[in-house]
């Protein structure tokens, strides 16, 4: 799918709310469109009114974090010193979000983007609720009630799967964070300038059961289509976060899930 207009009749069929907010996880490998080209398709749905939002995360900038335990995987210790030592801080108008896919780093770098300032997990977004949206969010708090993720729950807005499945739905970790006693860890990164170091406790986050959880979302909840040959999904995420806290508060301490993603 290289054709723009084939991406916008697929999205036209889903139901994205002229003038609302929408939060996109995307992967466009192999579908041959450039991301610019998403990202108006994704604006024209939305009007001059709507908001477009994109996790911009960094979490290699951190040295609790899985991206980092890969990135300095058989290092000697000297050497990860010396790597972690070099670490750049996070900029929020220069990072880049390189794991959070191409069109996530078209809308932050695109003129009159605005992007929250946390240093692990911040969003992007274009559109006349952008500042409002993401101007609230704690550096020691990853995706509470102090981060933009509350913020677009209470906005009411609705979250795009763009060729990817519910294991990245960044809203559900709202939904941890609203379960009664979550568990707590270290993190820390790196800000302002190379060596000056935070640490702060927050909410363990776990996406190892996200995939379960969006299989047992009820089906009314999604509004699916098929693009460039994977699976696309649309739904509320007030609903999809109260479901998710429902289905965590069931079964998760039974199960013994835990995986740390920071």
């Amino acid at each position: 799918m290289a054709d723009p207009t084939r991406l916008r009749d697929a999205v036209g069929t889903l139901g994205i709310r002229v003038g609302g907010v929408l939060m996109v996880h995307a992967s466009l490998g192999g579908t041959g469109l450039a991301p610019g080209a998403v990202r108006d398709v994704l604006l024209d749905a939305l009007g001059p009114r709507g908001t477009l939002v994109v996790p911009a995360f960094t979490p290699e900038n951190s040295d609790t974090s899985p991206a980092y335990h890969r990135l300095t995987e058989g290092m000697s210790e000297r050497e990860k010193a010396e790597f972690r030592a070099s670490m750049p801080p996070f900029e929020p108008d220069a990072s880049p979000c390189p794991t959070m896919g191409a069109l996530a780093e078209c809308v932050r770098t695109t003129p009159g983007a605005v992007r929250s300032l946390h240093p692990q997990t911040s969003f992007a977004g274009l559109g006349p609720r952008a500042a409002e949206l993401l101007a609230d969010h704690d550096p020691y708090c990853h995706l509470g009630e102090r981060s933009p993720l509350a913020s677009l729950y209470a906005a009411d807005a609705q979250i795009l799967l763009l060729r990817v499945g519910f294991e990245v739905c960044t809203a559900f970790h709202l939904a941890e964070y609203r379960m009664s006693a979550p568990p707590v860890r270290t993190y820390r990164c790196v800000v302002k300038a190379r060596g000056n170091w935070i640490e702060y406790e927050d909410l363990d986050l776990c996406d190892q059961d996200f995939g379960e959880i969006g299989a047992r979302l009820p089906r009314g909840l999604v509004t699916e289509r098929e693009v460039a040959g994977k699976a696309t999904v649309l739904l509320q995420m007030r609903d999809a976060v109260d479901a998710a806290r429902e289905l965590m508060s069931r079964y998760r301490g039974q199960n013994g899930v835990n995986q740390t993603n920071g």
